[in-house]
């Protein structure tokens, strides 16, 4: 590991916390330090995998801030992809791209997920957070929808797929969205969440 700036930990460690997922996707933390990743299969022509190591299908986990607790917190998804968590804890949107839907999800205290309703009629690659709760979906462009689901906007992007989304710049205004071939950025009225 090169390290010029000093920006990790003296003497910390990379830590492997799980393996045998079959392509891991997110992940969204809360500040607490628990994690939550969807294990979506894309199967590519040079794997060569053990079959042992392979998941009984295509899941929502949480890993827990003890690294000990890991919970299969949604199976009924046909393929889970995209993952956002609200900066208060409280609210995890998962797609499921395999159903062309995304849900919503209330938080548990013990990291369990509750009350799974339907958020928006599209499944997701990515997906960000603004600072008014807005939630950004790709795919076919970029399409934001309000909290309450209704679709508030579409940002046609000139490539046939557009992968992931974020917020970031000086005044974390700029949305970064990965296409394809290119990177996009456009200026935006709002901030990312928790900004």
């Amino acid at each position: 590991m090169t390290d010029e700036r000093g920006i990790v930990a003296e003497g910390a460690e990379l830590i492997r916390l799980g393996g045998g997922y079959r392509f891991t996707e997110g992940p969204a933390a809360d500040r607490e330090g628990n994690v939550y990743f969807t294990d979506p299969l894309y199967p590519r022509n040079y794997w060569t995998r053990d079959p042992r190591m392979q998941q009984d299908g295509e899941h929502v986990y949480y890993l827990g801030a003890d690294r000990q607790t890991l919970i299969r917190v949604d199976t009924a998804l046909v393929k889970p992809n995209g993952i956002v968590g609200t900066p208060d804890g409280q609210t995890l949107y998962v797609a499921d791209i395999g159903d062309n839907r995304t849900y919503r999800y209330d938080i548990r205290k013990d990291g369990t997920l509750a009350n799974r309703t339907l958020f928006a009629a599209m499944g997701s690659d990515g997906m960000t957070l603004d600072s008014e709760g807005n939630l950004y979906l790709t795919g076919r462009g970029v399409t934001v929808f309000d909290p309450a689901g209704t679709r508030i906007a579409h940002i046609p992007v000139e490539a046939n797929w557009t992968a992931n989304v974020c917020f970031g710049g000086t005044d974390h205004d700029m949305l970064f969205i990965t296409a394809m071939d290119a990177v996009y950025g456009l200026k935006m009225t709002v901030k990312g969440a928790g900004r």
